[in-house]
Order: C-alpha cells, then structure tokens, then sequence
C-alpha cells in the first residue's frame, strides 16, 4: 500500500504536468496528499519541516542562477546581439545549409548562457526564411532547433551554463566542467546522429515531392538584417561568459580556479556577527563561477550596447525576472516533492527496486531520465533524483571506484534524456512559437529526446572500455 501511495504522487504530478497546471501549486498538493494516506497527522510538519525546507534551500542556491541567466538572455535580445549572432553563423556555415546552420545557431546561443526560451525566439525567424527558400517542410523546424538548443549543449557539453549542468555539482562537489571528455563524446554523438536523422527526415519529403507549405500559422515577417552589430561586438558576450566561467571555476586535472583558490575549502563569514557563518565551497564554487561569468556577460553587452538598453531595459527585466521566478519556482517546487516522496515509507520499495540495477551510473541514469520524463522538466527530474538518492549514488560509485566527475556528467545528460516529452514546457513553447501542433512535428522532437536518452548510455560505455573521464 505505502509503495502506491508514492508511485499515485509520481503519477498524479504527470498528469497535471500533461494538462498544463501550475507545478507550484500541484506539487505541495501531490506530496501532501501522499502524506495524509500515510500519517494523516504528520501533514503540517511535513509541510514545513520537508517540503518548504527543502523548496527554500533550492531557492536559495540556485534562484540567482536562473535570474542571472534570463536577464543575460534578455539583454542578449534587446540589444539585438541575438539577431547579429544568428545572421553570422548563418553566413559562415551558408544559407543553403538550413538545418546545420540553426542546429549551430541554438548550440552557440545555449553553450554561450542564452535560455532556452530566447533561443525558440531568436532563431526561429531565420528558420522559416531558410527553410522557405530551400523548400523544406515547415514542420521540421522544431526538430531542429530542438537538437541545437535542448540537447547537447545544455547538459552534455563541459562547462556549459545551463541549470542542468550546474545542480550537480552541489551533490558530487564538481565543477560545471566535470568529465570533459565524456561529455565531449556525449555532445558528437547526439550531434552527429542528429544532424544524419534530420537530413534523412528532409530527403524523405523531398522523395514524397513535400515542401515548406502554405496556410502554416505564426508565420514571421522577412528578417532584417539591417544595421546588425558586428559579429565580433555581438559574441564577444558570450564568450566572456565561457571566459570567466573557466577563470572563475578552473578546469579539472589542470587548475582550480580563483574562487578555489581565494577561498579554499571553507570560507567564514563573520563581518559584525556574534558568530561566524561558515560557507563549503567546495559545494557552491560551480554556482559562484556561473554566477560570475553571467554577471560579467551582462556588464559586456551594456558596454557596448548601452543606448539601447537604457530605452528598454526597465520593462525587458522585469519580464526577465518574471521568467526566472516561475522557472525556479516550478522547479523548487518539485524539488520539495522529492525531499517529501524521498521521506515515505513506500519510497524504500521504490530505492530497493532501483537498487536491483547493480551498476551504478546504469542506475543513476534510469532514475534520473525516469524522473524527468514523469515531471516534463530535466531540472525538476534530476532535483527529485539527487534529493532523494545522491547518497546512495556517491556510495555505490565510491564503491565501484568511479570518480564523482562520471556521476555528475551522467546525472546531467541523463536529466536532458526523457525529459522532452508532450508534457514537457519548452516543447510546448518551441510548437506555440513555430505554429505547429504536436500531430506535425512532435515526432522529429521525440526522435531528438531518443538520441539523447541513447547518448547517456553511450558514454557509460566509453567509460567502461576506456576509463576516460
């Protein structure tokens, strides 16, 4: 009975996930509801002694990084710095190459601390034109900018930005850059296997005699790319982002960073208090670094794009900031669903279950993508997973002798696996953006989330025949 109970609070926080209600709302719902089937009278202090506590502490670490990067994305945008990005990559790698010229132009705006969401928006202008001069179907947009800006270098390159690559290294004290080289491998794998599976879809409908269509919705106008900043002025954000990031973090086996090295492994806090508050950095210098590089980021693009800014900024932010607060609150909120679930009675058959899978990073990678795919969110899947099982994971690697780096890069990559699914609040936005339904192009995002669930496991594999980390 008790394990139903949890497995209905799983299930129950999918549907309403599916049907589009507010996470923030139906999470505590859905967790204290399990609560109350199991010890009605342990409702209101499992509210605020597991829940609220653990809602909060998310909050608390990783609320700047979401607020830091919607404001770099939006300043990114106002300043039209997107606009000049996307046009130059798009010249370098040439028109006629619609799909690997917006898979490309996705994967330098999320490597480089764009948001998902900014990207939907900035590229997809240039999408339809491209794919409108070279007659291919409209509905293969999604797919593409799905593979660019969803995948792999939101969770499986190194020393990516994105929150995905950051939450684990608060469990397995890492750098947003561990396990490069897997996480390279990772990234040509859903690269490459992506780029041949588009292409492949583009052939069939030219065989079929199906081009880009007519009648389509949300059709933008012509892109102007008229006084575009210059190429150089407008990535030179991005790649002060990348730059600090390095500085600020360090890069594993070579150096540790400034923060590590200015601070060591603890640092107290004592300015006029009458004790001193001691802070592990160990846990928090990924989060400090990304902050960093982010504020760096944003002080660059007003620099050189200041009197445009300052006639836009006031309301852009406040847009921003509103986008931030939802997105960390959806996914705080399921992580105080997890720290509940974690804490039942019926959760021990579930952990029993999963450790039946011997092998840890197998077992890390089901559970997390499994999560992920229940809540539609990669953040919110991987934060139930760690909050409730990272222990057990460090143990069984320590065991295994596997290096926390490989946990935290198949947490990362596993979190982005499943988590595309209908349910899942990008995809929804990416299909309202293009004016596509998920009946026409929600197969070619699946088959993306497929090849990403696939690539977890692939680099599981190069590590045990090869030991590279």
């Amino acid at each position: 009975m008790s394990f139903l109970v949890a497995l209905a609070a799983l299930v129950f926080l999918m549907f309403v996930a599916y049907r589009g209600f507010s996470v923030i709302l139906f999470a505590p719902v859905a967790a204290l509801g399990a609560v109350l089937l199991t010890d009605p009278g342990a409702v209101p202090a499992a509210f605020t002694g597991l829940f609220m506590d653990k809602m909060v502490g998310f909050a608390k670490l990783y609320f700047p990084v979401f607020l830091l990067g919607a404001v770099f994305g939006k300043v990114i945008e106002l300043s039209g710095f997107s606009k000049s990005i996307v046009a130059a990559v798009i010249g370098l790698v040439g028109s006629q190459r619609a799909m690997l010229a917006i898979v490309l132009v996705c994967a330098v705006l999320t490597y480089g601390g764009v948001s998902l969401f900014v990207v939907v928006f900035a590229a997809y202008p240039f999408a339809a034109e491209m794919f409108r001069a070279g007659n291919i179907p409209k509905r293969l947009i999604p797919g593409t900018i799905a593979l660019g800006a969803f995948s792999f270098t939101m969770d499986s390159l190194p020393f990516s930005p994105q929150i995905q690559n950051i939450i684990p290294t608060t469990y397995f004290k890492t750098t947003n850059g561990a396990a490069p080289i897997l996480g390279t491998i990772g990234a040509i794998f859903i690269l490459v296997f992506g780029l041949l599976y588009l292409e492949w879809r583009r052939r069939q409908a030219v065989a079929a005699g199906e081009g880009y269509g007519e009648g389509h919705s949300n059709e933008p106008p012509p892109v102007d790319t008229t006084e575009l900043a210059p190429a150089l002025v407008a990535f030179l954000p991005l790649i002060v982002v990348f730059a600090v990031n390095l500085l600020l973090g360090g890069f594993p086996g070579v150096f540790g960073g400034l923060i590590e090295r200015a601070y060591g492994t603890s640092y107290d806090l004592t300015l006029a208090l009458d004790h001193s508050i001691a802070t592990p950095i160990a846990s928090i210098k990924a989060i400090w670094a990304v902050e960093g590089a982010l504020i760096a980021g944003i002080l660059t693009v007003f620099a050189f794009a200041f009197p445009k800014l300052k006639k836009t900024f006031a309301d852009g932010s406040k847009a921003a900031v509103g986008g931030a607060l939802l997105a960390a609150m959806n996914t705080a909120s399921e992580y105080g669903f997890g720290g509940v679930i974690a804490a039942l009675p019926g959760f021990i058959v579930i952990k029993d279950a999963l450790k039946s899978i011997p092998n840890p990073l197998v077992n890390e990678a089901i559970t997390v993508t499994s999560l992920a795919g229940i809540t539609g969110s990669a953040s919110g899947g991987m934060s139930i997973a760690l909050a409730a099982m990272a222990k057990d994971f460090v143990a069984m690697a320590e065991a295994a002798h596997i290096p926390p780096e490989v946990l935290h890069r198949v947490a990362s990559m596993a979190s982005g696996g499943m988590d595309t699914l209908p349910h899942n609040g990008a995809v929804i936005t990416l299909l309202a953006v293009t004016g596509l339904t998920h009946q026409q192009s929600y197969r070619d995002i699946f088959a993306v989330t497929c090849l990403k669930t696939l690539a977890v496991f692939f680099v599981i594999a190069v590590y045990y025949v090869t030991g590279l980390v």
